[in-house]
């Protein structure tokens, strides 16, 4: 299934019902007391989160949710019923907005985690409410209140531990398909992955963690060239980012550290927070450098690109070098959450 990452819903909560003016009306009793009940409330709309959605296609085809009114209220002191509730259920990291006020309503980050989108009105009061020792015969009632409605924008954040950032074509796919059971599309030409794919990368038993792929940057994303600017929100909540970077480009043309500063520029540009996130460095494609100037090769680039964190050599198309990606990260990963936990 195609993944969906955001949506526009409109929710209407139901209408409290009325409450009524009546009076009891029995054989041998022929001035009865108020007896008119409540009105029902109407029925309120919440968000649940469930592990077992991870698209948000169903709101592309039904973006509006109407609750029902709660029913009026009848004499005998018979209260209206209330309307039944709406359960929206919604991936896991799915952030709420209020798109007239730009509030965020909610952020799901757990799973059965709710939230009240829109309430139901109250219902309305039956004269028997009304009733005192200087007016017993009461004709007050009053109307149900409206229910609250919403115009929301629906946007999926992946929750992944380790993000994937390169330009396109750098391999990000095939070094996903290499150290997860996910198996995004790859190919020799821009632009394969036209969505976010997810894999869990295991390096030992109790031991993983989750990988996530976006489409690659250009030059420009921050100012909307490409596809990649719209999943670059869903590296927000991952804890590591990994620069994947084609160190033997085919293109003779093409300039690997320029092509790295400019991804880093368009990650400062689009949100500062994202660019100070942890970043390591992954040199792709090794298995293209010639074995005696491999070394060299990479060093230089480093050099060059005045990288004095943490880098790695790999291939994702032979898997060499990924054993020892995928554990540093997995150490490193155990470690972040040791330290938070403290």
């Amino acid at each position: 299934m195609k993944f969906i990452d955001e949506a526009k819903i409109q929710v209407f909560a139901g209408d409290g019902g009325d409450g009524i003016a009546s009076f009891r009306r029995e054989k041998f009793i022929p001035k009865g007391g108020p007896d008119g009940g409540d009105g029902g409330h109407g029925g309120s709309i919440y968000a649940i989160a469930d592990h077992n959605i991870n698209t948000l296609v169903e709101y592309r085809f039904t973006p509006i949710f109407r609750a029902k009114k709660g029913e009026k209220g009848r004499g005998s002191d018979c209260y209206g019923k209330g309307a039944d509730d709406i359960i929206l259920r919604m991936p896991v990291g799915t952030m709420i907005t209020n798109m007239v006020t730009g509030e965020i309503i909610a952020d799901l980050q757990h799973h059965q985690q709710k939230i009240l989108l829109a309430k139901g009105g109250a219902g309305g009061l039956g004269n028997i409410h009304f009733k005192s020792s200087t007016n017993r015969a009461p004709r007050q009632f009053t109307y149900g209140e409206p229910g609250q409605a919403f115009e929301l924008k629906l946007e999926l954040k992946v929750l992944a531990d380790v993000g994937l950032l390169g330009m396109p074509n750098a391999g990000k796919s095939t070094l996903i398909r290499a150290v997860s059971a996910a198996r995004p599309k790859v190919a020799d030409y821009p632009f394969t992955t036209l969505h976010p794919n997810l894999g869990v990368v295991r390096v030992g038993q109790d031991r993983s963690f989750v990988m996530a792929d976006i489409p690659g940057l250009v030059e420009g994303a921050a100012e909307g060239v490409g596809l990649g600017h719209r999943f670059l929100k869903h590296l927000a909540r991952t804890r590591l980012l990994l620069h994947v970077i084609d160190i033997a480009p085919l293109d003779e043309h093409i300039n690997p550290v320029h092509e790295a500063k400019a991804l880093i520029e368009e990650l400062r540009k689009y949100d500062e927070t994202l660019y100070q996130k942890p970043r390591w460095l992954v040199l792709n494609k090794i298995d293209m450098l010639p074995d005696t100037e491999r070394d060299a090769l990479c060093n230089k680039f480093i050099l060059d690109f005045g990288w004095k964190d943490k880098w790695f050599g790999v291939s994702a198309l032979t898997s060499e070098g990924c054993n020892a990606l995928t554990y540093a990260i997995m150490n490193y990963l155990e470690q972040e959450l040791a330290v938070t936990t403290e």
